[in-house]
Formats: C-alpha cells, structure tokens, sequence
C-alpha cells in the first residue's frame, strides 16, 4: 500500500513524530495507523529512557489554584534548555502535573523516595494478611510485591493514572512529551497547599 502525505500528516497530529519516522512506521505497518502509533510510541520510549541520564536544569515552576482558593499546587518541571521550557506542550504538561496533585494528592515524586522504613513496614503488613488468609509461606514475598505496587501507584505521583486520562500514568505521559520535544524531561519536586493544613 502507497503512504500518502495526509496519512503521514494524520500520523504526526497523532503522536508528534518526525515526518519520516511517520512514513516509515506506516510502510513498516502497511498503512495501519493503530499499528504505526504502537510503534513510534515504542521507538519514543526507548529514546526517552536515553536521555534520562542528561542534565535537566531549565523548566519552570507552575502552580494551580482550586476553585475558591482553599487548595494549591506548586510544582517544578525541568528540561534541559530554555527554548523547550518555553515550548506550549511543555508549559501544558507542568499545568497538567500541577492540576493533578492538586486531584490526586500524592506523597512523593517517585517510588525511590519513599522512606525505607514505610516500605518495610507496608510489606510486613501485606504479608501478615496474606498469613492470615492461610497463603503458604513462600507465596508471601510474591503478594506483598504485587500489593506494594499497587501502594506506590497510590501515593507516588510518577506511578499515579493521570487524572484526564486514567489509562496512562504520569511518566508515561511525562516519556511521551520526552518522546515529541528530544530532551530529557523531569518532575523535580512539588508542594500541596490545603487551607488550614500543613504543606505535603
């Protein structure tokens, strides 16, 4: 099947790829749009875990303020130039992030700065159920490892479903803007304001 320029331009609409990465992917793929999508989003992944390791010190703080006034978000997103900090999808996404806090209330950013001592602490009430269900001992670690994940999709924002699209976490749309503008992207740090109440 012959790739048309409309085929190539509803492939970029779609998913922010290059134009020949699109033509490729829809040769590739014989014209199926679904299966050109999977496969720039896998390709955009991967680039994405690339450039994790580069230095992110530009970006932004946004802030996101809930209706009357009685609940705020401050958030800082970093990239690694200006130029992208300054770009709308960018700018969307850190709103985004901020608006989602502000729905979801996370605890931390990622898994890793849970402190160690909830962790271990959650894992042995997870086990001490399982025990109580009559599960044999060496089932325990398994269910555990499967109920502290679900713990971490909870209260850390990375893993959190985002709140406009529950199909999708925050880094998976955090890597897929990675994917579109080339450069690493990280959610930095953030503060929850609740009138009345500490900051988290």
């Amino acid at each position: 099947m012959s790739v048309t320029a409309q085929m190539v331009k509803e492939l970029r609409d779609k998913c922010g790829a290059g134009m020949m990465d699109c033509k490729r992917a829809l040769a590739e793929t014989d014209g199926n749009m679904e299966e050109a999508v999977k496969i720039l989003r896998t390709k955009g992944m991967a680039s994405a875990d690339k450039k994790s390791a580069r230095a992110a010190n530009e970006g932004l703080v946004d802030a996101y303020i809930h209706g009357s006034g009685n609940l705020g978000v401050l958030v800082e997103i970093n990239c690694e130039t200006d130029f992208v900090a300054r770009n709308e999808e960018f700018r969307a996404f850190a709103h985004d992030v901020a608006m989602h806090i502000a729905a979801s209330a996370p605890e931390y950013v990622r898994r890793e700065d849970v402190p160690e001592d909830v962790t271990a602490g959650e894992i042995e009430i997870y086990k001490a159920q399982a025990r109580e269900t009559g599960k044999p001992e060496n089932v325990l670690e398994k269910i555990a490892e499967g109920k502290l994940n679900k713990f971490y999709s909870q209260i850390v924002l990375l893993e959190q479903p985002f709140v406009k699209d529950p199909d999708k976490t925050i880094d998976a749309l955090r890597r897929e803007l990675v994917a579109k503008v080339g450069e690493n992207i990280e959610v930095r740090r953030f503060s929850r304001y609740v009138l009345g109440q500490d900051a988290v």
